[in-house]
C-alpha cells in the first residue's frame, strides 16, 4: 500500500470516527432499523395470515352452527396439545412480560404455531376470545429467534421483545401508534422506557404497513356526533369513566378467580377446557344466538349505530371469562372492546351523551383499565375514531385506569409507579402478588 493510500485510509477513519462522535445515536438507529425491518416484515405477514384465517374460521362456523357442539372436543385437544407439548409456553403473554423483566432462555418458536392452532380451534368451534394474545405471542416467539443471529445481549433482548409486542399489537388492530405505546407501557405500570421508543415505533409502523400490503382490511368505526367541550359533557365523561374502570377491575378479578376455580376443581389440565366448552356450547344452544361468542365485531359495530341493552356487556363478559379461564386460547382485548363498547352504548340510557361517543369511550377505556395502558388506549381511540373525540376518550381512559386499581389481565405486570400513595410501598411487585 502506498503512502498516499495509507493517508487516505487514515483520513477516512478519522472522518468516520468524527461523524459517529458527532451523531452518537446513529449506530443504534441503524442497528435497530435493520432489526425493526425484519420484525415488521415477519410479524406483519404473520398477522395478515392470522387475520385472514380467523375471518374464514368465523364465517365457516356461522354457516355451520353444529360445529359449536364440538367445542368440548376441541377444548380437550387444545388441552392435550399444551399439556404434552407446550407447558413451557403456556404462560403466553405473561411469558413475554417475564422475559422483558428477567430475560432467560430464548422463547421457543413453537409458541407461535401452538397459540395459532389453539386460537383457530377456539374460534372455529365457538369459544369467546380475542386475537391480541395470539398476535403478541406469535410476534414474541418469531422476534426472539433474532437474538442469536444479531448477538443481542440481555438488555437488547428486552428491547427486542418490546418491539415485537408493539409490532404484533399495531398490525393486528391496524393502530401502529397505539401498538408502539402499548409495547412501551404494558410490562411496567406507570413508567415508560424511552430508550426503546425508536424500535417500538419503527417495528409497529412497519408491521402495520406489511399487513396492509397483504391487503388485509381492518374494521372501521364511526362516531356520528361529538358534542362541544363544555362542563356538563366533561362531567358526564368522568361518570362514564368511573363505570368503565369498575367494569375493567371486575373483569380482571373475576377472570383470575374463575381460572383458579377451574384449576382447583379439575386437576387434569386437558379436562378444564372440556368443562368450559360444555358450558359455552349449552349456553349458545339454549339462548339460540351466537352473538356472544367469537370476536363479536358485528356487535361492536352495532354499538356505534344504536343504543344497546345493558345485558349485552355482561353476557359477553361471562362467555369470555368461562372460555379463557377454562384454558382455551386467544386474547382478552377484542372481547374487552365488545364489553366496553356495549356498556358505553347502554350507558346512554342514563348518561346524556351520544351512544356512539360513549361506545367509543368504553371501547378503549375498559381496555385501558384492564391492561393499565391509558396512553396506548388514548392513541387507539384517536386512530380508530378520529381526533375530534380525543379529549373525551382521554378522560374516560385516565379515570378507568385510576379506578381499576392494581388489577390487570396480565398477572406479571409490575408496579413501576403506584396509582396512589397507599400502594407506594408495593412498587416493583407483580400484579400476581395481589391475587
Amino acid at each position: 500500500m502506498s503512502k498516499s493510500q495509507r493517508t487516505l485510509g487514515k483520513k477516512a477513519i478519522f472522518h468516520t470516527n468524527f461523524f459517529f462522535r458527532k451523531f452518537p445515536a446513529l449506530p443504534y438507529i441503524l442497528k435497530w432499523l435493520c432489526i425493526s425491518i425484519i420484525i415488521g416484515a415477519l410479524v406483519g405477514t404473520a398477522s395478515a395470515g392470522f387475520l385472514q384465517s380467523l375471518e374464514w374460521a368465523t364465517n365457516f362456523r356461522e354457516n355451520h352452527l353444529w360445529l359449536i357442539a364440538l367445542l368440548p372436543v376441541a377444548g380437550f385437544l387444545i388441552g392435550l396439545l399444551y399439556y404434552y407439548f407446550g407447558k413451557d409456553v403456556e404462560a403466553g403473554n405473561n411469558l413475554l412480560i417475564d422475559t422483558i423483566h428477567e430475560p432467560k432462555g430464548i422463547i421457543p418458536f413453537k409458541m407461535a404455531p401452538l397459540v395459532y392452532l389453539g386460537t383457530m380451534a377456539t374460534h372455529f368451534f365457538g369459544g369467546s376470545a380475542g386475537r391480541e394474545g395470539t398476535a403478541l405471542q406469535m410476534a414474541g416467539a418469531i422476534a426472539d429467534q433474532l437474538t442469536r443471529p444479531f448477538k443481542l445481549d440481555r438488555n437488547e433482548r428486552k428491547i427486542l421483545i418490546i418491539a415485537a409486542i408493539a409490532a404484533g399489537f399495531g398490525s393486528v388492530f391496524g393502530t401502529p401508534l397505539a401498538g408502539a405505546v402499548f409495547g412501551l407501557e404494558v410490562f411496567l405500570i406507570g413508567r415508560i422506557r424511552y430508550n426503546v421508543i425508536f424500535p417500538a415505533f419503527a417495528s409497529a409502523i412497519l408491521a402495520d404497513w406489511t399487513t396492509n400490503l397483504w391487503n388485509v382490511k381492518h374494521t372501521h368505526y364511526h362516531i356520528d356526533f361529538i358534542p362541544k367541550l363544555e362542563f356538563l359533557p366533561i362531567l358526564y365523561s368522568i361518570l362514564a369513566g368511573i363505570a368503565f374502570g369498575i367494569c375493567a377491575a371486575a373483569f380482571s378479578k373475576i377472570i383470575h378467580w374463575v381460572g383458579s376455580v377451574f384449576k382447583s376443581k379439575i386437576k387434569y389440565p386437558p379436562l378444564r377446557p372440556v368443562a368450559g366448552g360444555v358450558i359455552i356450547a349449552l349456553a349458545v344452544f339454549a339462548m339460540g344466538t351466537t352473538r356472544y361468542i367469537g370476536l363479536g365485531v358485528p356487535v361492536i359495530v352495532e354499538s356505534f349505530e344504536k343504543q344497546l341493552p345493558l345485558y349485552d356487556f355482561a353476557l359477553k363478559m361471562i362467555f369470555t371469562i368461562v372460555t379463557l379461564s377454562a384454558g382455551f386460547k386467544g386474547g382478552e382485548v377484542t372481547p374487552l372492546f365488545f364489553i366496553g363498547a356495549t356498556l358505553g352504548s347502554a350507558l346512554s340510557l342514563f348518561i346524556p351523551l351520544p351512544f356512539g361517543l360513549l361506545a367509543g369511550m368504553g371501547f378503549v377505556a375498559v381496555f385501558a383499565g384492564a391492561t393499565n395502558t391509558p396512553l396506548a388506549c388514548m392513541l387507539m381511540g384517536i386512530e380508530l375514531f378520529g381526533a375530534e373525540c380525543g379529549v373525551y376518550v382521554a378522560i374516560a381512559c385516565v379515570i378507568s385506569y385510576l379506578l381499576s386499581g392494581h388489577n390487570s389481565i396480565y398477572t406479571q405486570q409490575k408496579i413501576g409507579e403506584a396509582k396512589n400513595r397507599r400502594f407506594e410501598s408495593q412498587q416493583d411487585r407483580s400484579i400476581s402478588d395481589f391475587l
